[in-house]
């Protein structure tokens, strides 16, 4: 067997086993102290249920890499030294950036940390980023952009930062929802990055995708009346985000030379398996600015609210919102080859648009027939 898949499945396995210790244990410490989600009109579960699911994540990911790199530099010290050789830095500093957005996501599950202090942490860990060479300095061609300097992509590199950690925070409404996009992406993810020989960023995305595994179990499956049924809180929703972020940066900032070997654009590559929590968090910030109402404060007008007020039960929500996100992907990276960047996020958004549309007709309808609103 190869010697990384071998490490990418030792990762997945050392990651998924530790958050099935660590979940189990902050379930037994949240119901002691309970430490519970609180309800309210747009929350969709019933029963007491703790939402700090998300503190196994980053234990999980951080231990499983540093394991499978120092057993690595044991057994075959001059292969994993070649691979470490031109990813030390990017990894030490996202492993800062990850630890910074994990204790503020506690702090917020715990005692709540205002929106405003949320995103200057989520700056601070995108400038930790930026400080370790991984910015955004090619477009690819998206909106005509080719190579940029920094006064540009710096910031543009902050903006994509905020702008995924929040998508990830604001789609975890309904069980299984946030971890299945991320998981998903996070697979694709890793391997892009294993056949593209980025072998330490691979384990990166494989032992993220184990503790998401994990959770999913729990979270998906576990029954709130028997206490085995957890939330990933802004802990977990705050430090996937981030993970899939340096992922996606990464990408951009093309370490495999996707462009020539491939004749995909990075740029495609990066965005394709976050657009539906990017899609909808921006269609949801104009709703809300529409509405004159805060675009920070939370409501039911995402997608899995959507797909609710049709009378979809939330298993049902979860399965077509995945089913459509896997088919996008693949459908971005089959028609990269084949269309510009620009008509491919342009086709995008009118696919985005009309379906939403679509919905929005349907459940209109239905409130027709019921007489009463349901979104």
């Amino acid at each position: 067997m190869n010697e990384w898949l071998l490490n990418n499945l030792l990762a997945f396995g050392l990651a998924f086993a530790l958050t099935g210790m660590l979940i189990p244990q902050i379930l037994v410490i949240a119901f002691r102290k309970n430490l519970f989600d609180g309800h309210d009109p747009r929350k969709v579960h019933k029963g007491d249920v703790p939402r700090l699911g998300g503190i196994a994540f980053v234990p999980a990911i951080i231990f499983s890499v540093l394991a499978v790199v120092g057993f690595g530099l044991n057994v075959y010290n001059a292969t994993m030294s070649e691979a470490l050789a031109n990813t030390i830095v990017p990894l030490l500093f996202f492993i800062c950036s990850l630890m910074l957005l994990f204790l503020v996501g506690i702090a917020d599950d715990m005692i709540g940390v205002r929106y405003g202090a949320k995103f200057m942490f989520q700056i601070l860990a995108s400038v930790l980023i930026i400080g370790s060479g991984v910015w955004m300095s090619d477009f690819y061609g998206l909106l005509g952009l080719r190579d940029v300097p920094a006064w540009i992509g710096w910031p543009m590199t902050i903006l994509a930062v905020v702008y995924v950690v929040n998508a990830i925070n604001l789609i975890d409404g309904i069980d299984g929802l946030a971890a299945g996009l991320a998981a998903l992406a996070l697979c694709f993810y890793g391997s892009v990055f294993y056949f593209g020989g980025a072998y330490i960023y691979s384990l990166v995305a494989w032992s993220g995708f184990g503790s998401l595994l994990t959770f999913l179990y729990y979270n998906v499956f576990g029954s709130a009346s028997r206490r085995k049924k957890i939330f990933m809180g802004d802990t977990g929703s705050l430090t996937i985000g981030m993970l899939l972020a340096f992922m996606a940066l990464l990408l951009i900032s093309d370490p495999m030379d996707l462009e020539r070997s491939t004749e995909i654009s990075p740029m495609v590559i990066a965005v394709s398996p976050l657009l539906v929590p990017l899609l909808d968090v921006v269609r949801v910030f104009f709703r809300r600015l529409r509405k004159r109402k805060n675009p920070f404060m939370p409501d039911r007008s995402h997608i899995h609210h959507k797909l609710l007020a049709l009378g979809m039960t939330p298993a049902a929500a979860l399965t077509v919102i995945l089913s459509f996100a896997l088919l996008l992907l693949a459908l971005n990276v089959w028609l990269s080859r084949l269309i510009n960047v620009n008509i491919l996020i342009l086709t995008d958004i009118a696919i985005w648009t009309v379906g939403n549309m679509a919905l929005t007709k349907a459940i209109r309808r239905r409130e027709r027939q019921e007489g009463t609103s349901l979104y």
